[in-house]
């Protein structure tokens, strides 16, 4: 992320290139007719389990979903579903997705 402001004061963080890389293979990798794993590879030069780190901080900045906010919700539904089921129970008012 990059600062930007006026006067030495910080005035709104922005996603640097990188961040909205990661978004952006989020949204359409599976456009490109290769597995997640060849398309970060290619365009990030870094390894899935990498990715996987910088795309979970990156949904927790709210700069994250103001860029992109159906991937960074889709994203934070997914990692619920995984802690919920790992803990065998579902919260309340869960209901079966259709």
């Amino acid at each position: 992320m990059i600062a930007r402001g006026t006067g030495g004061r910080v005035a709104v963080m922005v996603l640097c290139e990188r961040d909205r890389t990661v978004l952006d293979i989020e949204r359409t990798w599976w456009l490109e007719g290769r597995t997640k794993t060849e398309v970060v590879r290619t365009r990030l030069a870094v390894s899935l389990a990498r990715y996987n780190q910088m795309l979970a901080e990156l949904v927790a900045m709210p700069e994250a979903e103001d860029y992109d906010p159906l991937v960074v919700r889709r994203v934070r539904r997914a990692k619920d579903r995984r802690r919920w089921a790992m803990m065998g129970s579902r919260p309340a008012g869960w209901h079966r997705p259709r």
